[in-house]
């Protein structure tokens, strides 16, 4: 009986990705009251690489941990982020497709980062929008300041994903299959 699947391969690059997540969040500056990064465009890539189910694991994982052990968050928090950064690469996945970067695919592509990018900031404005008005609230008056302040670095997030990820996804795709990382999934 031949196998034609390896799920130590698929599971180590799960956390070759959660690695890479981890260690990109980490790199970043201040933005009205937010903070900007590149960690979302891994995120949408391990959607693209590795599918709905391992990519979203992939994405929560490295987001969530560094959540709880670089970024001063409370568990409740880091699960929040495991779920909306999951849901992210999920949609991501799931518009993109099975066969990352086919040729031709590159608007599909674009339109998975599109959406997955555009579910994880509702769900984190959601997030926000439940803290600052019940878990550590803010005046009335204020919330809507502050909710913008969330939003602009959130967007800005978003819009560098969506314009990273395909790109990058085309030029390591190659690099992998002949790795014969991407035909071990």
């Amino acid at each position: 009986m031949r196998r034609t699947r390896y799920p130590a391969y698929r599971l180590a690059f799960v956390g070759v990705m959660a690695a890479v997540i981890y260690v990109i969040t980490m790199f970043r500056f201040p933005l009205l009251g937010s903070k900007v990064h590149f960690a979302n465009a891994m995120c949408l890539l391990s959607g693209i690489l590795l599918g709905g189910g391992y990519g979203g694991v992939a994405a929560g994982l490295g987001s969530a941990l560094y959540d709880l052990l670089a970024g001063g968050y409370d568990p409740l928090q880091a699960l929040i982020t495991f779920g909306s950064k999951f849901v992210m690469a999920w949609v991501c996945a799931a518009v993109a497709g099975p066969q990352p970067a086919k040729q031709g695919s590159l608007i599909r592509d674009y339109a998975a980062c599109f959406l997955g990018s555009v579910a994880y900031i509702a769900l984190y404005m959601l997030k926000s929008y439940i803290y600052k008005s019940f878990v550590e609230p803010v005046p009335a008056q204020t919330l809507g300041v502050v909710l913008l302040g969330k939003l602009i670095p959130a967007l800005l997030n978003g819009a560098v994903a969506v314009a990273v990820t395909p790109l990058l996804a085309r030029a390591m795709v190659p690099a992998l299959r002949r790795a014969g990382v991407l035909e071990k999934q």
